[in-house]
């Protein structure tokens, strides 16, 4: 008899990048994140301000639980705070040598020194600070005009903190948890509803 099979061998698993994808989809991270940002939208729409940057901190704030929104949102504000402090006072020595602002070569070792300023500075109060922080900071020397640099820095930093604060306020007080006893509760409603309906849909007349 012979006895020398060859086992069956089994078909290699496919990567990840080869399996199949699920299409994109709408859950409550999401829904959340775009209820922040219109909330930010509709109470600066009272104050005829731009709501432009408050919606992009309750964006970047806006985590899936009450931590990581702690910590995205505490990126995004405290980035913000140092990038601006730092930017505001490079700009004012390049001011000091260029009093109507516009492009020098001055603005190179100042975005140099400013960036490790930003990096030591968020290695002290905040690590995760370094990205929004070099935004503002490099916005600030290379794209804010001479007259409005301070102003720009404030409001920025004002309105940063307005949608983060928002951001923090639907994670504190709608938790997934939360929201999902209420769907379910409509749910339920919603059931009851139509199974009385139609109980009694034989009453027309």
């Amino acid at each position: 008899m012979d006895t020398n099979t060859t086992p069956t061998e089994k078909e290699p698993a496919a990567p990840d990048a080869l399996q199949e994808r699920h299409g994109p989809t709408v859950g409550m991270r999401t829904i959340k994140t775009a209820a922040a940002a219109a909330i930010c939208a509709l109470i600066y729409h009272f104050f005829d301000r731009s709501p432009a940057f408050a919606c992009i901190g309750a964006i970047f704030g806006l985590g899936f639980n009450m931590e990581s929104s702690k910590l995205n949102g505490g990126n995004r504000l405290f980035g913000t705070i140092i990038g601006g402090v730092i930017g505001m006072a490079l700009y004012r020595v390049h001011l000091f040598f260029y009093p109507d602002g516009g492009r020098s070569l001055l603005l190179v070792p100042l975005v140099f020194l400013g960036t490790i300023l930003l990096i030591v500075l968020c290695q002290v109060f905040w690590v995760g600070g370094v990205q929004p922080g070099g935004v503002v900071l490099c916005i600030l020397l290379f794209n804010t005009p001479a007259d409005s640099y301070i102003s720009y820095a404030l409001n920025r930093i004002f309105d940063t903190g307005v949608g983060v604060i928002v951001a923090l306020f639907i994670n504190r007080y709608f938790p997934r948890e939360r929201v999902d006893r209420w769907l379910q509760k409509l749910w339920s409603c919603d059931t009851y509803l139509r199974y009385y309906w139609e109980e009694r849909s034989w009453d027309t007349e």
